[in-house]
């Protein structure tokens, strides 16, 4: 979807002003945040894409007003609402007030370790072969969907090389809104700077991105 989290290229959102030795946290209530998403995110109720689609749905101004892990709690609220583990009375109150829907599983201290050493592997099997190839021409399509996609505004509408075909993955469009996994393969596509930021883009540069199948067309 085109929001708040999709400013590539854009002006007047100010420059980009990388923190030298940044820590992890900034605060210690944002390690609890990182806790509180990763716990409930283990209760099996729904997927990476969702909750990153949670996240980029926030209000536009709510979400440029918002630090990283404010960013992270909001849409933390908006998922445990949707699938009932708590109401909106409840975050309101800041306390339990009736029973809510039951967690699949339950991250236990003597888990975590475990669990963020298997990490989320999200690579599948496909049965057909990739429909590009390592040097060819490509195009992104132009849309604009209302719903969750990975492919960046600023890379719409653009022609550029396959670089690397990088296998068969999740297709996170369709599984951020609970359509199933649906597996497409992914591409490496590199692009010239002036084919993405115009006229005065810096030669020297190119932009790459990873592209699902389904984005891609002949050139």
């Amino acid at each position: 979807m085109n929001g708040a989290q999709d400013l590539g290229g854009q002006h007047g959102m100010g420059p980009v002003a990388p923190e030298k030795d940044e820590p992890y946290f900034h605060a210690e209530w944002e390690k609890r945040a990182l806790g509180l998403t990763l716990s409930c995110g283990a209760f099996g109720a729904w997927t990476i894409d969702e909750s990153r689609h949670a996240r980029e749905s926030l209000p536009p101004a709510t979400y440029l007003a918002a630090s990283y892990y404010e960013i992270w709690i909001r849409a933390l609220e908006k998922l445990l609402t949707r699938h009932r583990f708590v109401s909106s009375a409840e975050l309101a109150e800041g306390r339990m007030l009736e029973k809510g829907a039951q967690p699949k599983r339950i991250l236990t201290a003597d888990m975590v370790a475990g669990v963020l050493a298997k990490g989320g592997p999200c690579d599948r099997p496909v049965a057909e072969a990739p429909v590009f190839a390592v040097g060819q021409r490509v195009r992104t399509r132009n849309f604009n969907p209302e719903t969750h996609t990975r492919l960046p505004r600023y890379a719409r509408a653009k022609t550029g090389i396959v670089e690397a075909v990088q296998g068969s993955f999740v297709f996170p469009d369709d599984n951020a809104h609970g359509k199933g996994e649906n597996p497409q393969w992914v591409y490496t596509v590199v692009f010239e700077a002036q084919e993405i930021w115009g006229d005065g883009a810096d030669p020297s540069l190119t932009v790459s991105i990873d592209a699902w199948e389904s984005y891609l067309e002949r050139a």
